[in-house]
């Protein structure tokens, strides 16, 4: 599989590299994408993603794909199944290089044996309660514990008894011997393994004591020589810890270098938050289209080259920053207007009939499927005495620069005839505009303009009712209500959902031409945006389009009126 080619600009990252190949201390540059598999991955990694890879693209390089699979209680091989795909989808590979902390358990023990012997770890005894109290705060020391001063061969012993089962969950730790008083509070006797008895996905019960995210994640860059250990801004503070480590096990130490997460509006970046999302049913699974979950986008229609270009544009910073959800919507509909054909479809269908043609007959015309590609080639559009407009395409009483359908006024049907409104039908108990009654000009016939003849400024879609495939149409929003949830203070982020994230309607009609769409299917919907097939709920005879983008910034134009 050929990898994207890396289009990272300059960086600060890439300003290290090249410094580091300069003077020779790496020859092959190896870096890693090292999820933990307790959740799907979201557009944040997808940024991570194209970091790793791509460095290790550019440089010819390699890079890892590592699970930090170090608590067994969160992980399950759905979570890793979904994060290769996922990956892969973005267009990165990993060949042979695919590891786990796991891999490693028995390497990082006798890590924490050695740190034991060298009088550098202890097993302490103090409750989760006790140990938050003596840990201090950010303007007071800690405290040291009780049992800080056991001898190394008493620790060793205990160690040995923890691996073995003799104890109960929780009852004990194995801490490292740094400094109470740090004023990084991540030095102060950081725990190491914990006591946990449950069922890993890859070593079965062969272990009851697991390590610490933060004693396996650095040790396993070290044991697999990885040379810029790349990782986000909160994982500068424990940066220490991690220096700390690696001089007192005396072991290859990797460069960390920290860059700004991503953080995008109207959307929530927490694997915890949105797994609370999908337990408690707010959005339908992990690959809501509602979601900033990559299967949630890809169910939606975003392209990984979208995604990649998007991750390019907004660049390697130090400091973190919000952006635009329409920066990633603009790049989506930048590839989309590339690769997705064309088509017609009408998303609340309001009846028209052409009084003035001959009832029976049908005729055809020829479109393209893409105005800038003509190896997509054409389709044959079918038009009959009845039709369907949108009901938006229609205004009792439009204002004079409403330049689509009202009472006397003419549009020309897209690559089709010019008609006229000569009159409304209404439902007599509601007062429902239920249909048109409409003219056509039948020298107009697919553009045709006959000398003299006025020209209108209005083009709308249309479906022959006859022809027409039904079909349920989803339209998406924002999923939160708000930009910045971090801004709302004091506010559940529950309280900030967008009630109107989902539209469902289920009376649209579309061209016949996409009545055998597969899923996944992309197509534009002349004047409407760009709709593709769902993946999962769509079946033969049952199409389901999910709405991935307008053709403009809609809600930014909202915004600023």
């Amino acid at each position: 599989m050929s990898q994207p080619t890396a289009q990272l600009a300059t960086n600060f990252i890439r300003n290290i590299i090249d410094e580091d190949l300069a003077s020779g201390k790496h020859q092959t540059i190896i870096t890693r994408f090292p999820p933990e598999p307790n959740g799907y991955l979201h557009i944040g990694h997808a940024k991570s993603i194209c970091l790793n890879f791509g460095l290790a693209n550019l440089y010819k390089g390699r890079c890892h794909l590592r699970f930090d699979d170090t608590n067994p209680v969160k992980e399950e091989q759905e979570y890793i199944d979904a994060i290769k795909t996922d990956v892969r989808w973005l267009g990165f590979e990993w060949g042979e290089h695919e590891y786990h902390a796991s891999d490693y358990f028995e390497t990082l023990y006798g890590y924490a044996e050695k740190l034991v012997v060298k009088g550098l770890a202890y097993v302490c005894d103090l409750s989760p309660e006790e140990m938050r109290e003596y840990r201090g705060t950010l303007t007071q020391p800690g405290k040291e514990s009780p049992y800080r001063s056991r001898s190394n061969a008493e620790n060793l012993d205990l160690l040995r008894r923890m691996r073995a089962g003799e104890f109960a969950d929780g009852s004990r730790v194995l801490r490292a011997k740094i400094d109470m008083a740090a004023p990084n509070i991540n030095l102060r006797d950081p725990v190491l393994y914990r006591i946990l008895r449950a069922t890993h996905p890859r070593t079965g019960n062969s272990w009851c004591i697991y390590p610490m995210y933060y004693f396996a994640h650095g040790q396993s860059d070290s044991i697999e020589k990885i040379t810029h250990s790349l990782c986000t801004l909160e994982f500068q503070d424990h940066r220490p810890l991690y220096d700390w480590f690696c001089e007192a096990l005396g072991i290859y130490h990797p460069r960390q270098i920290e860059f700004a997460r991503l953080n995008l509006t109207y959307t929530v970046m927490s694997k915890r938050r949105l797994l609370q999302l999908v337990n408690e049913k707010h959005v339908s699974s992990w690959d809501d289209p509602r979601m900033p979950t990559l299967s949630g986008m890809r169910r939606r229609g975003f392209t990984a080259a979208a995604i990649r270009t998007f991750c390019e544009r907004i660049g390697i910073g130090k400091s973190d920053s919000v952006i635009d959800m329409s920066v990633l919507e603009d790049c989506v509909r930048e590839d989309l207007d590339q690769v997705a054909p064309r088509a017609m479809g009408v998303l609340q269908p309001l009846k028209v009939t052409i009084t003035n043609y001959p009832e029976g007959q049908t005729e055809e015309f020829v479109a393209a499927s893409h105005p800038k590609e003509p190896a997509m080639g054409t389709r044959r559009i079918p038009f009959s005495r009845e039709i369907y407009i949108d009901r938006d395409d229609f205004l009792e009483d439009p204002p004079s620069k409403f330049f689509r359908l009202g009472p006397g006024r003419e549009v020309r049907l897209r690559y089709g005839y010019i008609i006229r409104c000569d009159e409304v039908i209404k439902d007599p108990a509601r007062g429902d505009v239920v249909e048109l009654r409409c003219s056509y000009d039948p020298d107009t016939g697919g553009g045709a303009l006959p000398e003299g003849r006025k020209k209108v400024k209005g083009i709308i879609h249309w479906v022959s009712a006859a022809h027409a495939v039904p079909v349920e149409v989803r339209l998406y929003d924002r999923l939160l209500r708000v930009a910045d949830p971090a801004e709302e203070k004091g506010c559940d982020y529950l309280d900030l959902l967008n009630g109107d994230s989902l539209e469902i309607l289920l009376r649209a009609l579309v061209e016949p031409s996409l009545a055998d769409a597969a899923p996944g299917a992309a197509f534009q919907f002349e004047r409407l945006g760009y709709f593709c097939v769902d993946s999962k709920d769509s079946q033969p005879g049952k199409l389901v389009f999910n709405r991935s983008v307008t053709l403009r910034d809609t809600w930014a134009k909202m915004s600023e009126s």
